[in-house]
Formats: structure tokens, C-alpha cells, sequence
């Protein structure tokens, strides 16, 4: 292994590239990058964060300042799990971040303030800030009884990640001279990648998210003043992990164990501070929701494919198909996968939806289909 070290522009404060041999032969290079954003989450209002933005590209295609033939794609995350740990998975052909890089796009992803390796408010520090009932985990080995948060409101919102998301869309348009991104998203990403797109939609490509969270009657802007928060913060440990996805199996060898084992260890090594705290948790901030509702997206244009999983469990079906109601998008293709939970991207269907996710990106299209539904996998 190689690692090398540029300096790109005055918002990377760091960037190293890590190359590894991937399938095929194929050489993939990893760039770190850290861009400064003056913050707007309410915790670190008006301070400069740094989101990490992670690169997997072909060797000698890292970092260019021209765009693939593919185009840019940057992957935005859920609720709970950094991006990086959610699409690069170190594991046989898992990275969906790598089966993009090879097949020629230029692939980005992020981690929002408050997650995996982007700046975490102070807040974030004090398990008070956790619910009562997720104290009771870290009880008396790291707080002897349960405590009131000492940061009693949300230390993040839907508005400030579109804040970050627009940081780090500008900084790669202007690093690959290109005026527009397509973005992929998992869960909560799609408010945050779907409601980023509505309001730039002169910056956004293409859209592809995999159950994609959405509530027709969610507000349109933010409470003023916000609602109070008994717990502004969430952990997971790994039974938390376990529990969630086994809950959502509906087939046989649906996942790999190895693959999961994988997953919770990447998860924490993004978070060093919660893997010390009791059972070792991931740390996430509580993001509260609006701006992607059905007035939203009935003026989305913005080609866009979204995967509901069978089994999925947490985005049910049903409200992936009213978003694909609800989109005033010509060109809207839903796929129903078989044998998938809200984890589709670590199971062994992963590479359908993989497939499916480069062919909209290059044509808009999967299997020929630019439009209704499609079902893989059955």
C-alpha cells in the first residue's frame, strides 16, 4: 500500500489517497478530503466544520480536473450510519462506491456534521444527551444514573445538511469543472439528497435513492422556535444492529454474516469516542425532517430512480411507492427488489441493485425502463 498527498484547493484541508487492488485486477485508489463549511446546525451555528468527503476512483483518475466520462456521483447518507461506512464496505464486491469507480464515474460521498468522520459538535461528547432509555446502556460505567440533556433542542436539522450538501456539491463542481452532480442516497438521504435537489435542480443530474424516507404531509420548513428534544442524540449498539436487520429477514441466506461483521466494524471505527462507551455504540445526531414533502416533490423534475426492498421494515413500500406518486418527474422508474430489507446495498442482492443504480446514472434508464415499475431479483 501507497499513500500519496496533494494539495487541491483552499477548502481541502487534507487529502491522501490509499491504493488497493480491487476485483479484476482493477487498481482503486481512496482520497480523504475535508471541506470547510460555516455551520448552521444549531449546536455549532456559525463555526467552521469540516465534512469528510471520501474518493474511490480508478488510479490515476483521483483527484483530476476534468470529469469521467461517467460523470460525478456523490453519496449521501441515512440516519444513522456515515457514508462511508454505508457504500464503501471493505468486503468482497460490496463497495457500491467502487462498482461505480470502475465502471467510470468520478465517486464521492459524505458524511454530514455530526457523523462518522466530519466535525461533531460538543454536544455530542455528553451521553445525557442521549434519550433516558438509551442511558440506561451507559449506566454507572460512564454516567451514574440517568441525566437531562445539556443540549435540550436537535443539533442538526434537515436545513443545516443541505447547508453541508450545497458546501460540498459547489466544491465538486468547481474541482471537476462540471456544472452538475448526481447524487445516491440511502434513507434519510433522501430527504437530504432529494430535498437538495429540489432546491438546486440546476446542480443535480440524476437522482437514485434507495428507501428513500417520505411522509406526504411532513412540514414544508422548520419550526420556529424548534420543538424541544429529549434525546437530540442516538445510539446503536451492535445488538441495536443485530436486532434491526434480523427483524427484516423474509429469505433464506438473505445476508452474509461476514458481511455484517464487516459493517459493524467499520461502523466503529468511524465513531473511536462511542466505541468506548459501554457496549461500544455509533453515535448519531437526531435530525429532525421537512422540506420533502408532497407540494415538494410534485415540482421535481430531476430524473429519479428509487429501490424499495421487499422486507424493508423501516421505509415500508408502500411510502416509496406514494413518493413515486407523488414526483413530478417525466422520468421515474421505482424497483421493487426481492429477497431485501433497509440493508440492500449489504445483502446479496446487492449487485442488482448496484446494476440497476450505474444504468440510470449513464442512460436513465434500467433494463429499458425510464418509467413505472420494475421487479428484479424474483
Amino acid at each position: 500500500m501507497r499513500r500519496y498527498f496533494w494539495s487541491l484547493s483552499p477548502l481541502v484541508l487534507v487529502a491522501a489517497a490509499c491504493a488497493t487492488i480491487g476485483d479484476h485486477g482493477s487498481r482503486l485508489v481512496t482520497v480523504d478530503h475535508y471541506v470547510r463549511v460555516k455551520s448552521t446546525a444549531p449546536a455549532f451555528a456559525g463555526r467552521d466544520a469540516l465534512i469528510y468527503v471520501r474518493e474511490v476512483a480508478l488510479a490515476g483518475a483521483a483527484s483530476r480536473s476534468d470529469p469521467a466520462p461517467g460523470g460525478v456521483v456523490l453519496f449521501v447518507h441515512g440516519a444513522g450510519t456515515p457514508a462511508e461506512v454505508t457504500f464503501d464496505v471493505p468486503h468482497k464486491d460490496y463497495s457500491w462506491m467502487a462498482y461505480l469507480a470502475k465502471a467510470g464515474f468520478d465517486v464521492f460521498s459524505m458524511d454530514m456534521t455530526g457523523y462518522g468522520r466530519s466535525t461533531r459538535p460538543p454536544a455530542m461528547n455528553d451521553p445525557c444527551n442521549f434519550s433516558k432509555a438509551q442511558q440506561a446502556q451507559f449506566v454507572p460505567n460512564l454516567i451514574p444514573a440517568p441525566c437531562a440533556p445539556s443540549h435540550p433542542s436537535p443539533i442538526t436539522t434537515m436545513d443545516s445538511d443541505w447547508n453541508d450538501i450545497g458546501a460540498v456539491v459547489d466544491h465538486l463542481r468547481a474541482l471537476r469543472r462540471v456544472d452538475t452532480v448526481s447524487i445516491v442516497g440511502w434513507s434519510q438521504g433522501g430527504p437530504r439528497g432529494g430535498g437538495y435537489a429540489a432546491r438546486n435542480p440546476a446542480k443535480v443530474a440524476r437522482l437514485v435513492m434507495l428507501a428513500p424516507a417520505y411522509t406526504r404531509a411532513s412540514p414544508l420548513e422548520a419550526p420556529n422556535p424548534l420543538p424541544p428534544s429529549s434525546g437530540p442524540m442516538t445510539a446503536q449498539s451492535l445488538a441495536d444492529f443485530k436486532a434491526n436487520w434480523d427483524r427484516q429477514v423474509g429469505c433464506s441466506e438473505q445476508y452474509e454474516p461476514a458481511a455484517s461483521a464487516v459493517v459493524w466494524t467499520e461502523m466503529l471505527a468511524s465513531d473511536p469516542v462511542g466505541a468506548t462507551w459501554g457496549p461500544g455504540v455509533r453515535r448519531a445526531p437526531q435530525v429532525p425532517t421537512w422540506g420533502f414533502n408532497q407540494a415538494v416533490v410534485a415540482k421535481m423534475q430531476t430524473p429519479f430512480l428509487m429501490v424499495t426492498g421487499a422486507h424493508d421494515k423501516q421505509v415500508a413500500p408502500e411510502r416509496v411507492r406514494d413518493l413515486y406518486a407523488d414526483l413530478g418527474s417525466k422520468q421515474k422508474l421505482i424497483i421493487d427488489l426481492a429477497c431485501s430489507s433497509h440493508n440492500a446495498m449489504w445483502e446479496k442482492n446487492h449487485l442488482l441493485l448496484f446494476r440497476a443504480s450505474l444504468e440510470w446514472l449513464k442512460d436513465g434508464k434500467v433494463n429499458g425502463a425510464s418509467e413505472g415499475e420494475l421487479k428484479l431479483g424474483y
